[in-house]
């Protein structure tokens, strides 16, 4: 058993799991260490069927832990099978997007205007297409009003609930954004027209600090919100296992130990 108290890295690497709790067998994507930690968490405690990679071209038995290749393969993730489980909807995401607005519209591309722009990053590249063929979620280390704007993202490179931005004010069919982890709190899309609300709060955080770091109006699952669930000792020693290296550690701001209320 595990004798080191719950960092926040483990912590959020549990809720990003939840996302992924009850998706069956489907290719389940986790960009960064974080969340491709909270795959394989949700693999080994609740749902082995879901198939995980080593980030690469291989899915493994077993979850590859970062910074590790795969060591028994239990088959090819090349393009041609990553494209066909995500046209078919067979794949959940969990992204780290630069910005995301009240209706999970989410940005990657560049910071100010398009022509112009203040910052260039990576361009709007599988966004538009996987954001309406299979969920996604969100992983956010740094919840700021930087990061959840006030009105729109700057491009918009994800679709998100906005009836503003369709013909009859109906977003698509298949659009399924889920859930969003941050270093403050879960949240979903769960108010009115799918806009954001809190769902869980970590210890130690209140409503009000997550709405002085956002830049909308954010709702809330009722009046008494939900602490985010602690990590177990069996869960901590997990989550150890499947990061031998440690490389969660350096994800968030000093990876404070987890704080509690009092």
């Amino acid at each position: 058993m595990s004798d080191n108290q719950a960092t926040l890295s483990d912590l959020v690497i549990l809720a990003c799991a939840q996302a992924f709790r009850d998706d069956g067998e489907v290719m389940a994507t986790g960009i960064g260490p974080i969340p491709r930690l909270g795959t394989a968490v949700a693999k080994k405690l609740w749902n082995p069927a879901l198939q995980t990679t080593d980030g690469e071209c291989y899915y493994g038995d077993e979850p590859v832990a970062p910074g590790d290749r795969v060591d028994v393969i239990e088959g090819y993730a090349n393009y041609r099978r990553i494209f066909d489980a995500l046209w078919g909807g067979r794949r959940h995401a969990m992204v780290g997007p630069v910005q995301i607005d009240r209706y999970g519209q989410a940005n990657i591309s560049v910071i100010g205007d398009h022509d112009r722009p203040k910052v260039a990053m990576l361009g709007a590249r599988g966004f538009p297409g996987n954001s309406v063929y299979h969920p996604n979620s969100f992983f956010v280390p740094d919840h700021n009003a930087r990061v959840f704007v006030e009105g729109e993202v700057d491009f918009v490179c994800m679709a998100g609930y906005n009836p503003d931005r369709y013909l009859n004010g109906k977003p698509p069919k298949d659009l399924d954004l889920r859930l969003i982890v941050t270093n403050l709190c879960v949240m979903d899309f769960g108010c009115p027209d799918h806009q954001i609300r809190v769902i869980s709060l970590h210890p130690g955080v209140t409503f009000d600090e997550v709405q002085e770091n956002t830049g909308f109006e954010l709702g809330r699952i009722g009046k008494d919100i939900p602490q985010t669930p602690v990590p177990t000792e069996d869960e901590l020693d997990l989550i150890a296992r499947l990061d031998p290296h440690n490389v969660r550690h350096g994800i968030l701001k000093d990876n404070p130990p987890v704080r509690t209320p009092g």
